[in-house]
């Protein structure tokens, strides 16, 4: 099931999520056209990698040697963010391919613009960053141990479906549904859309646990941001600002 679009007009132009995705195009677009030893080493510098952050080793002995190995041939410099801890903020706009950043902006512009619109512009960066830092702690906390880079913005983005499943449950969205060999489009309402996502980040987190896996999609920072964005949509919803919909 993919969502495509939802029945839920705003009332502002939503600048944040416009100018949160134009970040996230441009950063991928940047780190595309670099030399492929300097696309590797610019997202181990920008990614948060739970041993360098916790000073278990340093960035040059997380990089795997064969990617130190190039990078000293090419006189590539490996040098971690300052202070390091910038770096869980910079992971956010980072992206492993076309799809991992096509899905991450898909799922913004469809539930962002609508949380930005009732949280108000500053309020809904505010938000934004600190569902994503919540999303990075939770999959810290699973993967100490771990140097695998940590990037992508699912985590904020976790948190800002969080919100729109609190405050706007009723709103309708628009998916594409696979069923076998059936392909069709449903309106399905946004209390069930996301809570199937959720529910499925929860599976898989399981079934991760149990197989001890190191690397692939960070379902902990999703269920994490999901959870961050469930507990601070009121607190960061302005006082007698109300939205209320058709359904």
């Amino acid at each position: 099931m993919i969502p495509f679009r939802d029945e839920n007009p705003t009332r502002s132009v939503p600048i944040i999520t416009i100018g949160i995705i134009a970040a996230n195009v441009a950063i991928f677009l940047y780190q595309s056209l670099l030399p492929e030893v300097r696309q590797q080493v610019f997202v181990y510098t920008h990614a948060a990698i739970p041993t360098v952050l916790f000073g278990q080793e340093s960035l040059a002995a997380a990089l795997p040697r064969r990617l130190l190995a190039a990078a000293q041939v090419s006189a590539v410099p490996v040098h971690p963010l300052q202070p390091i801890w910038l770096s869980v903020f910079t992971s956010m706009f980072l992206h492993g391919g076309f799809l991992h950043l096509g899905g991450n902006m898909l799922y913004l512009w469809i539930f962002g613009n609508n949380v930005e619109d009732l949280l108000g512009h500053a309020r809904f960066l505010i938000f934004y960053l600190l569902c994503g830092l919540a999303a990075a702690g939770a999959q810290i906390a699973f993967s100490l141990g771990s140097s695998v880079p940590m990037i992508g913005a699912s985590g904020a983005i976790a948190g800002v479906l969080g919100g729109y499943y609190i405050r706007f449950p009723h709103a309708r969205v628009q998916c594409l549904v696979f069923l076998f060999f059936l392909v069709t489009v449903i309106w399905l309402p946004a209390s069930l859309v996301l809570l199937l996502w959720f529910l499925l980040q929860v599976l898989n987190s399981l079934d991760i646990v149990g197989h001890s896996a190191q690397g692939g999609v960070a379902v902990f920072a999703h269920i994490g941001g999901f959870v961050a964005g469930l507990l601070l949509i009121r607190r960061f919803q302005p006082r007698g600002r109300i939205r209320r919909i058709a359904y």
